[in-house]
């Protein structure tokens, strides 16, 4: 009995060890690794906002997510501006062209670039820190001069986070480089379980310092939980600024991305200013909104992008396997986000109420944030697409496409948000709708532009998968529509009332949504009904997607994630 136990403990921290410091080789098996991890991540975000609403009011979190505004924006010049675009592609192609010398040569590059990365992060941040009263005076005009003040003390605590991460992305950068996605999606666990717990034990004597704590805390475990495997691939910090030809490649490289994200940058400002406008809990509302939705953009979107960059770069040589793993990728993703993306626009209110609904998340409240989460619902599937079209230009080394047209978008957004707001004085989802118009008009051009420069355009292969995606979830869709109407006591009571003549016993069958427990039943028998009839759909007419999502999904949980595939499976 013993020896079994042994046996079977070896066996468990085999698995576990090859999962921790393993390759994934193909697309949509390092892609499944991280939407698990995301899924986990993002659960916890939610958990993580539920706390917060559970400790402050929407006027009070507005403040603290407002103090993210500046340290965000040089995180993510410095960070998303570099290493998606220009440093992975480059750290890449080093470890593959020098594989024979130990890699040193692109450990060293990494290095570099953390260097880099940190030096001009402290000059920025030294800046900001110092002119931030009148920066923060002049991006959030709707609130008083007393909110200002708080905001700024939060934003300078909050810079420490963001230099932590500066350094810890080049670490996730170098692992997902090497096909390690674990630890990279293991991290954003740490950084969320970091402020929930500061928040949790310590709001009531430190009000929002201690969230803003938790934040700094939690990136610091996002740092030092990738440090060990990176320095046990080869990753070293050193002391050197020189710079190298690959050095002075990145930077070219990611140039253009630096001005689209700081562009960027600048429709969230927008967005910030016009909502502070609109009212002080406004920018919560987004905010929160803005949560719900990024979890299935963040689960498929940018996991399989994340997951695609590296075979895409490494194929850009040959079009023809280029173009059949990027199109069978895009089809993966709509496969896999359809059904959510339903659910949500369907069950927005009762997911915001199981989420945000504390005693002073109010009903008013609730509402305000289910329009939000509705008007960006319908650009989700955009912006998931957007990071893989996005990336499969950066791995044809031409990040000025993508740049130019996601400028050029930006800018609908940011007239579009003075329209909405300004001239015709809407309410804060008219943000979310503005946004999601933009992204929707991003996918097309990108798409329209990929398809010209790998040959051929697009075959009708990739549109009949979308169609019958598209088919499958208006039939789900419709379906958990009538589900969650007809089994809520409130519709039979309020919109149905004329029934009651008819003398039919709805009470035996309908919930009363008004518990939460009822809610939480009924939200989840929809979207298995949901999901159940979607697949259901997806048999029917035979989709390719369907099986190769059954196949990797045995392969993933037969243990063989890390044999080499096609990378377009």
């Amino acid at each position: 009995m013993k020896l079994t136990i042994t046996t079977k403990t070896k066996f468990v921290l085999k698995k576990f060890k090859s999962l921790f410091f393993g390759q994934q080789h193909s697309v949509l098996s390092a892609a499944t690794l991280i939407m698990i991890m995301i899924v986990a991540s993002r659960l916890l975000g939610l958990v993580r906002q539920r706390v917060l609403a559970h400790f402050f009011t929407p006027d009070n979190l507005s403040l603290f997510f407002a103090a993210f505004r500046l340290p965000d924006t040089i995180f993510e010049v410095l960070v998303f501006g570099t290493f998606a675009s220009a440093f992975i592609p480059v750290f890449t192609k080093t470890l593959k062209e020098n594989k024979f010398e130990g890699h040193k040569k692109a450990w060293e590059v990494a290095g570099l670039v953390a260097n880099w990365g940190g030096v001009l992060f402290v000059i920025l941040a030294t800046v900001v820190i110092t002119f931030a009263h009148p920066l923060y005076k002049l991006i959030t005009p709707g609130f008083s001069p007393s909110d200002q003040d708080k905001i700024v003390t939060l934003a300078r605590i909050l810079f420490a986070a963001q230099g932590f991460f500066v350094i810890s992305y080049v670490l996730t950068a170098v692992l997902e480089s090497s096909k390690r996605f674990f630890v990279p999606a293991l991290a954003p666990l740490f950084y969320n379980l970091g402020i929930i717990i500061a928040t949790f034990f310590f709001s009531k004597n430190l009000g929002l310092l201690a969230p803003t704590i938790g934040v700094v805390i939690g990136a610091g475990s996002h740092f030092l939980i990738q440090l060990p495997l990176a320095v046990k691939l080869g990753f070293r910090f050193s002391s050197s600024l020189k710079i190298t030809p690959e050095v002075k490649k990145i930077a070219k490289l990611s140039l253009p991305r630096i001005i689209e994200v700081s562009f960027l940058q600048v429709a969230k400002f927008v967005e910030l200013t016009l909502a502070s406008l609109i009212s002080v809990p406004a920018y919560t509302f987004f905010t929160f909104g803005n949560t719900i939705q990024l979890l299935p953009v963040g689960l498929f979107g940018t996991s399989i992008a994340k997951a695609a960059l590296p075979t895409l770069a490494r194929q850009a040589d040959n079009l023809p396997a280029f173009k059949k793993t990027l199109f069978e990728t895009l089809n993966q993703v709509i496969f896999l986000m359809a059904p959510i993306v339903v659910f949500l626009m369907v069950a927005r209110v009762p997911v915001v109420r199981l989420i945000f609904g504390t005693d002073i998340f109010t009903w008013d409240s609730t509402v305000e944030t289910s329009l939000v989460v509705s008007a960006f619902a319908f650009g989700i599937f955009s912006q998931a697409i957007n990071s893989i079209l996005a990336r499969s230009f950066y791995a044809l080394t031409d990040t000025k496409t993508p740049v130019i047209v996601s400028i050029s978008t930006l800018l609908v957004n940011i007239i579009l948000d003075f329209i909405f707001v300004v001239k015709l004085h809407l309410p804060v989802w008219s943000l979310a709708a503005a946004f999601s118009f933009s992204s929707i008009i991003q996918s097309i051009v990108l798409f329209l532009l990929i398809t010209k420069r790998i040959h051929n355009g697009a075959k009708q292969s990739l549109y009949i998968p979308i169609i019958k995606i598209f088919i499958s979830s208006l039939i789900s869709g419709s379906t958990m529509y009538f589900i969650l109407k007809f089994f809520d006591k409130s519709v039979w009571v309020k919109k149905l009332s004329f029934i009651s003549s008819l003398d039919l016993p709805f009470e035996k069958f309908v919930l009363d949504t008004r518990y939460a427990g009822n809610l939480l039943i009924l939200t989840i028998f929809v979207g298995l009904i949901g999901i159940s009839i979607y697949l259901i759909s997806l048999v029917l007419m035979k989709s390719k997607e369907l099986e190769t999502f059954k196949t990797l999904f045995k392969r993933f949980v037969g243990g063989s994630s890390n044999t080499e595939v096609d990378p377009s499976e």
